[in-house]
């Protein structure tokens, strides 16, 4: 008797689990594996990485994710969007978050600086023509 109960306490569960890591799956599938390119300030010489694909950091930590990337007002904008909508918001934005950041970098004075086939893959995924 408890091996039929067992059977029916995980099907549930394991419904359960796809449907919470089904934003994982998607994203994965439609934007690949998150991946970093290597990116350095033109001015100062920093160096620093920049990110395209699916988020994985923010599907686990949420808006915290761009406030330890020291955009601090994104991280609140995020947080308020999170309470308006109910939590969907932090759904939807792991699949857009990668590329927002990385964008912001790359607009804000940072450079590719990776290998060249890397620089390229990130140029598409970016939407970088040059």
């Amino acid at each position: 008797m408890a091996l039929n109960q067992t059977f029916a306490f995980s099907i549930p569960g394991l419904f359960l689990l796809i449907i919470f890591f089904l934003p994982v799956i998607l994203g994965v599938v439609f934007l690949g594996w998150q991946r970093s390119v290597r990116i350095v300030h033109q001015e100062s010489g920093l160096s620093g990485y920049c990110f395209f694909g699916y988020s994985w950091t923010y599907f686990l930590f949420g808006f915290f994710v761009p406030i330890f990337r020291g955009e601090i007002l994104i991280g609140l904008l995020h947080f308020f969007l999170s309470v308006i909508t109910f939590g969907i918001f932090q759904i939807i934005m792991p699949f857009l978050y990668n590329k927002q950041y990385s964008v912001r970098k790359l607009t804000g004075g940072w450079v590719l600086n990776d290998d060249y086939e890397k620089n390229m893959i990130a140029k598409q995924r970016f939407g970088f023509s040059k």
